[in-house]
């Protein structure tokens, strides 16, 4: 199998999980660093932000990696979405289906639901309630928490950090609740 094709396929489990794992001691043994995304919006505020605020004044060179790291991410995902991208259509399970068509969504020809995610439906109430409040409350809860899910459940847990456990359990049960009570109720918004 060429490299090509081994890029393009989805990875099992068993490889990209390690992997992942793998970041914590590596990023730890290079240069101390912790792992977490959602701290590199605070390194761009405090570099380009020059009011005097408390809270951005600190050496965010010192964290300049961090920002090399998102950096690379954001072109990784462009690179695998336009040159490795999987030629497959997405799988996606036959009781999957009928949940969501049972909410309205029907099309699943892409890699997210078209009946949510398309274009046309950004400045509908449901998609400025799905994008607007939904990334305010995304972006709010990464700072309340000290952390977003990478950096909690992934550098935070390897640690054995009390808060870091008590935030990746909030984060799933918020997941539970948001599928079960507020996805049915925010797809039968203006239906």
């Amino acid at each position: 199998m060429e490299i090509i094709e081994l890029l393009r396929r989805p990875w099992p489990w068993y490889v990209a999980g390690p992997l992942i794992g793998l970041t914590v001691p590596v990023l730890l043994l290079l240069g101390n660093k912790s792992f977490g995304i959602s701290s590199s919006f605070r390194h761009i505020c405090a570099a380009v932000i020059p009011a005097g605020l408390p809270f951005f004044k600190y050496n965010w060179r010192k964290e300049a990696w961090n920002l090399f790291f998102v950096a690379g991410i954001a072109i990784g995902g462009f690179v695998g979405n336009f040159w490795l991208a999987n030629p497959d259509t997405i799988v996606v399970a036959d009781e999957t289906r009928q949940s969501l068509a049972a909410l309205g969504v029907q099309d699943f020809s892409g890699l997210m639901p078209a009946d949510i995610f398309a274009p046309g439906n950004v400045f509908t109430l449901k998609g400025l309630i799905f994008f607007v409040l939904g990334g305010f409350l995304v972006g709010f809860g990464t700072r309340y928490a000290g952390g977003c899910t990478s950096g909690h459940a992934i550098m935070g847990l390897s640690n054995l950090q009390w808060p870091s456990l008590v935030a990746t359990v909030s984060f799933m049960i918020g997941g539970f609740a948001s599928t079960h009570l507020l996805l049915p109720f925010l797809l039968n918004l203006a239906r």
